[in-house]
């Protein structure tokens, strides 16, 4: 039922859920009417015209030209995805990943850097900093309204570092305050598992799951729970943080036992062609994991596991020892899958929580539970599914 607006209440928060009613209605789809515009947003003609001409006069609508039509033409109006952009980075142990996208999510760059990304604490975060603006120096038309980026530890709900391994100089570093000062915008700093995780529901291997383990498989290990499409980030931010037990060899031991010495890809390669020694080694790398996921899995029971990481490359060479040992450890077994989304899950998570704080800084958003970067229990963003041939965030 078509309601002509929100009524009742604070003035304030109900032109805000007006906004957001009018942009989610309009955005990643094509040039609409005022009347198409008011029935997806369900609201009021008036109400969305008076939305569109503030939109309008901020520069993020505008009215198309009509094409060639008999009778006079209906107003069409789209969002201008490319007034700003949002910016995601992978900080790695050794490299650094970073993504532009629009105000729709599309991505419009894409660039890994591993010159000089392997230094300490400010010369590291200095490195950053300067790639981050050679990047997007190279987009002459990027407009950053937000970033936000992933680290390899224990992210606290302000976004300072709490505790990182791989990065121990970054301890106690509010990161999220230094990279705001980069482009003059907002900046966000999660943990590089729960940005994979974000991903994989938006756009991977969870988007039809609102219960799953993620786990990201590469220099480090990671893990990430979502239950009823909600991050669980606990106390601190240390939700996940498994790894952190050490009987669990989740400390390096395990890919070090797995390779022997010789090339990971290798020995993954040669467990695909049946060489028996490489299938005992992957074997028991993944009963070691399935161990520590075992733990998980019987303390929430989810629906789905997703593997992620750069390990994650191995495909079901890796995923099927790791399925078939979790059925003999856990009550009921769930769905184990391979990320869609690779090595590119924590970049694309980091665009994802952008955009979310883009959105309640440029169109007033209230907060909602489908913010993905709230301190606590936290409803992920929808999953991008498409309609029609419309695509949606």
């Amino acid at each position: 039922m078509k309601r002509s607006a929100i009524n009742g209440g604070d003035p304030a928060l109900l032109r805000r859920l007006n906004n957001d009613a009018v942009l989610r209605a309009i955005r990643g789809r094509e040039p609409m009417t005022l009347s198409g515009i008011a029935t997806a947003a369900s609201l009021s003609r008036q109400t969305v015209d008076l939305v569109l001409e503030e939109f309008q006069q901020q520069g993020w609508v505008e009215e198309v030209a009509p094409g060639r039509t008999k009778g006079r033409p209906a107003r069409r109006y789209r969002f201008r995805a490319e007034a700003g952009h949002v910016l995601g980075i992978d900080v790695g142990s050794t490299s650094v990943l970073f993504m532009l996208a629009d105000l729709n999510g599309e991505p419009v760059g894409r660039r890994v850097v591993t010159e000089d990304m392997g230094g300490a604490g400010e010369d590291r975060l200095e490195a950053i900093r300067r790639a981050a603006v050679r990047f997007v120096g190279d987009h002459p038309d990027a407009r950053p309204r937000a970033l936000c980026l992933g680290v390899p530890g224990i992210v606290d709900a302000q976004g300072a570092v709490r505790h990182c391994d791989l990065l121990p100089e970054w301890n106690g570093l509010d990161l999220a305050a230094r990279a705001a000062d980069w482009f003059g915008c907002p900046a966000v700093t999660d943990n590089d598992a729960n940005l994979a995780a974000v991903a994989e529901h938006w756009q991977g291997a969870a988007q039809d799951c609102d219960d799953f383990i993620h786990l990201l498989i590469g220099q480090r290990t990671g893990a990430a729970v979502v239950l009823d499409g909600r991050l669980r980030r606990g106390r601190a931010g240390a939700a996940g943080e498994i790894a952190g037990l050490a009987v669990l060899g989740w400390d390096g031991t395990d890919r070090d036992a797995l390779h022997g010495g010789a090339d990971v890809a290798q020995v993954f390669a040669d467990a695909a062609d049946g060489d028996e020694a490489a299938l005992l080694r992957v074997d028991r790398f993944a009963r070691t994991y399935a161990l520590g996921t075992a733990a998980m899995v019987l303390t929430v029971n989810p629906d789905l596991v997703v593997v992620g990481g750069g390990l994650s490359r191995a495909g079901e060479i890796l995923v099927d020892p790791l399925r078939r040992h979790l059925e003999g450890l856990c009550i009921d077994p769930p769905h184990v899958r391979v990320s869609r989304l690779g090595v590119e899950a924590v970049a694309l998570g980091a665009l994802r929580v952008a955009l979310d704080r883009c959105d309640r800084e440029l169109f007033e958003f209230p907060d909602s539970p489908q913010d993905a970067v709230r301190p606590e229990a936290d409803r992920l963003p929808p999953a991008r599914r498409d309609t029609d041939g419309v695509r949606t965030l």
